[in-house]
C-alpha cells in the first residue's frame, strides 16, 4: 500500500535525522538546533512551492488545519527534547513511539471505520517499539528530575506528533500539499524562534551548521511524505509506519556503527515488521 511506502520512507529518513541528533545532542543546545533544522527545511521547500504552486487553494479551511500543525509540531518536538532531556531512552520512547495508536484514533474519529485486525497490527507495531527500546542499553543513564513528568513529557511529544500528522493531512486535502507543508514549516519555526528569544537561546554551536542544515532536509522531507499521503487510502498508516523510525535508527546505529542489538530487540524488531505486514494486507 502506497500509504505504508510513504510513512516507511519517512521513518528511514528521521532515523538518519535521528542519528545525527544522537551525536550532536550531548554536546549543543536543543533550541538552537530545532530552530535551525526547521529554518533549512523551510528553504528545502520554497522551490517546490514556487515551482508547484497550489497557493490559491489555501483558503481558510487549508490555512487552520496547516497553522495548527505547526503548533502541534513544536509541542511535539518540545516533548521529545524535554522527554530525552530527563529520563533514559528506554523508559520515555515506548511512550513517545505510542503514537500510532492516536492517530489511527483519531481516523476513526473522523468516521473511518477501522477493522479489528488493523488494531491489533498497531499495538503489535507500539509492543514492538517497546520491546526495542527497553531491551536495549543506554549506559545507565541516570533520571534527571521526577520520572512522572518525564514520561508527561514523552506524552505531550506522542500527542503533538500525532496531531502534526493528522492536522497537516487534513490541510493538504482542503488546499495543497506543498503549500501546507510551507505554512506549518513556518509556524512551527515561528514558534521556535519566540522560544528562543524568550530563554535567549539562539546561536547554534560552530561547526554543526551544515549537519543541522542536512538534518533539516531529512526532517523536511519525511514531514512531507506523512503529509503528501493525504490523498492516498487510509492515509493514517503512514502515520503509523513513521514510527518506526527509532527501530531504524537501532538498525542504523548496528549496521553503520557497530553498535550490539540484543536477541529481544530482534523479536521487536520481527514484531514490529509482523505488524507493517498486516496492515499491508488491508485495504
Amino acid at each position: 500500500m502506497l500509504s505504508l511506502g510513504f510513512g516507511l520512507l519517512a521513518a528511514s529518513a528521521w532515523a538518519v535525522h535521528d542519528l545525527l541528533v544522537r551525536k550532536l545532542a550531548q554536546s549543543a543546545a536543543v533550541l538552537p538546533m530545532l530552530m535551525t533544522v526547521l529554518a533549512a527545511g523551510m528553504v528545502a521547500l520554497l522551490i517546490p512551492a514556487l515551482v508547484m504552486g497550489g497557493w490559491d487553494t489555501m483558503g481558510r479551511a487549508a490555512m487552520v488545519p496547516a497553522i495548527a500543525a505547526g503548533v502541534a509540531y513544536v509541542a511535539g518536538s518540545g516533548g521529545l527534547y524535554q522527554a530525552l532531556g530527563r529520563a533514559p531512552v528506554r523508559i520515555v520512547a515506548p511512550v513517545l513511539g505510542s503514537f500510532p495508536i492516536l492517530s489511527l484514533g483519531i481516523a476513526a474519529g473522523q468516521g473511518r471505520a477501522v477493522a479489528t485486525v488493523e488494531w491489533l497490527a498497531v499495538l503489535a507495531i507500539v509492543f514492538g517499539i517497546a520491546m526495542v527500546t527497553l531491551t536495549g542499553r543506554d549506559g545507565g543513564t541516570p533520571t534527571r528530575g521526577s520520572l512522572g513528568a518525564a514520561l508527561g513529557w514523552a506524552a505531550v511529544g506522542a500527542a503533538g506528533f500525532a496531531a502534526t500528522f493528522a492536522l497537516s493531512q487534513e490541510a493538504a486535502r482542503q488546499g495543497a500539499e506543498v503549500p501546507a507543508m510551507v505554512v506549518t514549516r513556518v509556524t512551527a519555526l515561528a514558534g521556535v524562534l519566540l522560544l528562543c528569544a524568550t530563554f535567549r537561546s539562539i546561536r547554534p554551536v560552530p561547526g554543526t551548521v551544515p549537519v543541522l542544515l542536512g538534518m533539516g532536509v531529512l526532517d523536511a522531507t519525511a514531514l512531507g511524505l506523512v503529509t503528501a499521503s493525504a490523498g492516498l487510502p487510509n492515509p493514517e498508516y503512514a502515520a503509523v509506519a513513521s514510527a518506526l523510525f527509532g527501530v531504524l535508527t537501532i538498525l542504523l546505529a548496528w549496521k553503520v556503527l557497530g553498535e550490539r542489538v540484543a536477541a529481544l530487540q530482534w523479536v521487536g524488531i520481527a514484531t514490529v515488521f509482523a505488524g507493517i505486514a498486516v496492515l499491508s494486507l488491508q485495504g
